[in-house]
């Protein structure tokens, strides 16, 4: 990214080469549309090189008082999950109905994908749809895109420790809602 930034914009083809999958996994389990999810992927390079110039290959760390690289995906997470609001925000879209969640989770290549049986996707996947928009994209990053906790701090704007009692939570959320579910399934 460093040299895209710096006049090479060419090597952000590489980059889309390798990180377009995990966004595409992100966007889709955001909201629930393959289609919009490519959308949202092509979006995000856009505003990445539109905005490459704020991307800083050092950064100063505070605690250590040492410089480190910067994280392009830290970086281009934080880009999408702005794409993805700004795109909510601009076209006031509803979100789609459970069905529509169940039918296109089995398009995605994800690790949704591997739960052992269809019950237990469509359970999980209306488990997920009830929770809360932010709870459900922590634990897209936490479980699905397998994200540290530190690094979804940054994403988040919130410290490591914030990141854990939100995932801890979310997941309790999400368990008291999926036996809700099996109950009634």
């Amino acid at each position: 990214m460093a040299k895209v930034r710096d006049g090479d914009p060419e090597k952000l083809g590489l980059l889309y080469e390798r990180y377009k999958r995990p966004l595409l996994g992100f966007f889709v389990g955001m909201v629930r549309d393959r289609d919009l999810g490519e959308d949202l992927v092509q979006n995000t390079f856009v505003r990445i090189l539109k905005y490459r110039h704020l991307f800083r290959a050092r950064l100063h760390d505070d605690v250590s008082g040492e410089e480190r690289d910067g994280d392009f995906r830290t970086w281009m997470f934080h880009i999408a999950r702005n794409v993805k609001n700004d795109h909510f925000r601009k076209n006031k879209m509803v979100h789609e109905k459970v069905e529509k969640w169940e039918e296109r989770i089995e398009d995605v290549d994800s690790k949704i994908s591997e739960w052992q049986t269809e019950d237990d996707q469509r359970m999980l996947a209306v488990a997920l749809e009830k929770l809360p928009e932010e709870k459900r994209e922590i634990l897209l990053m936490s479980k699905y895109q397998e994200k540290k906790y530190k690094e979804i701090g940054e994403i988040l704007g919130c410290s490591e420790g914030a990141v854990k009692v939100k995932v801890f939570r979310a997941l309790q959320e999400l368990k008291v809602i999926y036996q809700q579910v099996e109950k009634l399934m």
